[in-house]
């Protein structure tokens, strides 16, 4: 595995946060496409297949290794900012929705931590991004978010970004129950798997879904408060239809008037 770059960084903002990296000159950093918020005069970006850590492998590794991206949801490609200027220049990266922005130096966590795929943000170059499916393929299916989960590997810098607060765990031998949606990364020491809610009451009435991810063992677990998946839910069931319809917060009254108007 190939050294990652050495870049500095800086936090921006509380509730809306963005990350602004410096690079030293020939110093780049990787990123989602779309992520990028501003960047100073002497960083060029380049569109690349992959993470750039399959150097080595040749067309067809380099295609292998980055089409296992589109599994996951996500582009074929990442974007590539390197500093071609001279002195330090900074690019500024941000989520599309409001939450927290992880800083992990993955030199100190054992080089490789686990996120949920839509948890990634940016990482210093050499950083290895790939996809880790759960061992239990059918518990993944049903377990919605937990199925696919990104793998980080490297040396160097990564950021992940959550919804809410973030909740940092130390589990020593521990065990956690989360409700899928609401993990956000674990370290390498973390076993995780996905079991099915105790109790046909609880299951159907209880709103917390049908199943629960556990995750057991030593190292750190990153939470947390508001899953975007959620939120998005929240935002539907409130927003007012399109056509025209009733504005009564989707209640069954509406909704039976739109049937008989057509409009459903």
């Amino acid at each position: 595995m190939m050294r990652c770059h050495e870049i500095d960084y800086e936090i921006l903002g509380a509730s809306m946060q963005m990350v602004e990296v410096e690079l030293d000159p020939q110093e780049t950093v990787i990123a989602e496409a779309g992520a990028m918020n501003y960047m100073e005069d002497g960083v060029e970006f380049e569109t690349k297949m992959g993470d750039g850590s399959e150097a080595e492998q040749g067309f067809m590794g380099k295609l292998f290794s980055a089409g296992k991206r589109v599994i996951t949801g996500e582009s074929l490609f990442m974007t590539h900012f390197t500093n071609h200027g001279y002195g330090k220049k900074r690019v500024a990266f941000a989520s599309p929705f409001p939450g927290t922005i992880i800083p992990v130096n993955m030199a100190q966590v054992g080089e490789e931590i686990t996120c949920q795929k839509d948890a990634f943000l940016c990482a210093a170059l050499g950083t290895k991004i790939d996809i880790a499916f759960n061992k239990k393929l059918g518990a993944g299916f049903f377990g919605g978010e937990g199925f696919i989960l990104e793998r980080l590997q490297g040396d160097g810098m990564a950021f992940i970004h959550a919804g809410g607060t973030v909740i940092e765990k130390e589990l020593n031998g521990e065990t956690l129950r989360v409700d899928t949606g609401c993990i956000v990364g674990f370290t390498g020491g973390i076993e995780y798997d996905i079991q099915m809610t105790k109790g046909l009451r609880s299951m159907f009435f209880g709103g917390e879904g049908l199943f629960l991810a556990t995750l057991s063992g030593h190292g750190k677990v990153w939470l947390q408060s508001l899953p975007f998946s959620r939120l998005a839910d929240r935002i539907i069931q409130h927003a007012p239809q399109m056509g025209g319809s009733r504005q009564g917060e989707g209640s069954v009254l509406g909704g039976i008037g739109d049937m008989l108007d057509g409009k459903n």
